[in-house]
């Protein structure tokens, strides 16, 4: 098994900061709208854009989760679908992933 302790130290900084900006729109979303309705629309529109940028980040955060559990049960780099390495050029372009290039290319044509 690979030593994976600068990872796993960067997985959590990544996922402290992520957690970090979640707190930061989840605390701009539960501010109290302007009374002004020209400018609630606005609001409302930026809110919804917020609330799309929460889903893609509490999303990213679950995935370092994963990828750091994996690291401490001792089966990071290995495909949870088939259980062949994933390619060190994988993981160094995404971190976090848990399928093999093949398993990966197949889940994405079969939702595609």
């Amino acid at each position: 098994m690979a030593n994976y302790d600068v990872l796993r130290a960067r997985l959590l900084a990544r996922l402290n900061e992520l957690a970090h900006r979640a707190d930061v729109i989840e605390q701009d979303l539960r501010k109290p709208g302007d009374r002004d309705w020209t400018e609630r629309a606005t609001e409302i529109e930026n809110d919804e854009v917020l609330e799309g940028l929460d889903d893609i980040t509490l999303a990213d955060m679950e995935q370092l989760r994963h990828a750091i559990e994996r690291i401490d049960s001792g089966s990071y780099g290995r495909c949870t679908r088939c259980g062949s390495d994933i390619g060190a050029a994988r993981l160094e372009a995404l971190p976090a992933a848990a399928l093999c290039l093949a398993c990966a290319d197949v889940r994405s044509t079969a939702l595609g």
